[in-house]
């Protein structure tokens, strides 16, 4: 049975296309066969994360505009075998319609194992005309208040959608966090956005060098993270350790 999972946040810049990509990636090594859906219609990055930016010619709204078949829109991501994915439109002025946006994610979940829906940060449109859809969200936050803040706004809108099952990833944690009078330590990042936690992702250079390239990311301790937030996703029991 396929699955579509959500992937959204309050506020923009927290890595909610990486989380996205790395998820999948972590699916497909499982052998599940993988789609990451882009919706952020103006900011198209899953073409450049997966490394295949100079192969993109139809998007997201060529197949929402009838223009041509799916099929022809989705690109094979670089990073994984059985992970593809199908990259939103470069113009900020296109706005997917509502109804076509549900029933073109339907009709794709029967291809897949998995579909990914990376949707644009805030609480847009496509926000609320995907959720009817996805069986699972999740919640990207950057180590802030105010990312924070929002990305509890987010869980609000997730939870008044239907949504029940909802998680947390913290995003770009620093190595040395610095705790404030509102956030003195990832608990009441926890607390704040009454979310359970799926798993916590350090802020890494070099990780960040692959996902501005293209490239595969080797490092084993990254890898080990996102393999570890597929496992919870599926219901299995793994202890969350903080690197």
């Amino acid at each position: 049975m396929s699955e579509t999972l959500l992937v959204t946040s309050g506020k923009g810049g927290v890595g909610k296309s990486a989380v996205s990509t790395m998820l999948g990636v972590a699916l497909a090594e499982q052998g599940k066969k993988v789609l990451l859906l882009e919706t952020d219609c103006g900011l198209r990055n899953l073409d450049v994360i997966n490394g295949v930016d100079d192969q993109t010619v139809y998007d997201l709204a060529d197949v929402l505009m009838g223009r041509c078949e799916p099929i022809k829109a989705i690109l094979k991501s670089k990073l994984a075998n059985n992970l593809e994915l199908l990259p939103a439109a470069n113009n900020t002025s296109y706005i997917p319609e509502k109804s076509g946006l549900e029933v073109l994610i339907r009709g794709l979940s029967g291809y897949y194992d998995y579909l990914i829906v990376d949707c644009p940060a805030g609480f847009d449109n496509i926000l609320y005309a995907v959720m009817p859809v996805v069986q699972k969200a999740i919640v990207v936050v950057a180590p802030n208040l105010i990312s924070v803040r929002d990305g509890a706004k987010a869980a609000d809108i997730l939870e008044q959608g239907g949504i029940k099952e909802r998680r947390l990833v913290i995003n770009m944690l620093p190595k040395k966090f610095k705790p404030t009078e509102m956030l003195p330590d990832l608990d009441a990042i926890i607390d704040i956005t009454a979310l359970q936690l799926l798993g916590v992702i350090p802020y890494d250079q070099y990780f960040a060098e692959c996902l501005n390239t293209g490239k595969r990311c080797t490092d084993e301790k990254i890898s080990k993270i996102f393999s570890n937030m597929v496992q919870r996703l599926q219901g299995n029991p793994i202890p969350l350790v903080i690197h």
